[in-house]
């Protein structure tokens, strides 16, 4: 069911342009904190993810001045898209869940 869903999801262009417009994001912050901190492109990927997603174990950090204000207005732009694209995929999986006709279409 999970897979059927995630195919439904992905049929849809609205979908598909927020999971673009995510993986942008997530993609433009992995190589910004690749090459302004230094870091591997993994712990470039998850600081973007664990930022975004508001967890923030602190584990990692940004030293630069560059990647501190990139951090500040990458928070702001990001959080909202990363939140619309968990809530999107939360709501489409829970519609095809209690209306299994959707998952045909």
């Amino acid at each position: 069911m999970f897979f059927k869903t995630i195919i439904s999801f992905l049929r849809d262009a609205e979908y598909r342009g927020l999971l673009m417009t995510t993986l942008v994001i997530l993609g433009t912050g992995t190589v910004v904190y690749h090459y302004v901190e230094g870091w591997r492109w993994l712990d470039s990927l998850y600081f973007s993810v664990i930022t975004l997603t508001t967890i923030g174990y602190g584990d990692f950090s940004p030293q630069t001045d560059f990647g501190k204000i990139f951090t500040l207005f990458y928070i702001l732009l990001g959080i909202g898209i990363i939140l619309t694209f968990v809530n999107t995929v939360f709501h489409h999986f829970n519609s095809v869940k209690k209306n299994p006709e959707k998952r045909l279409k």
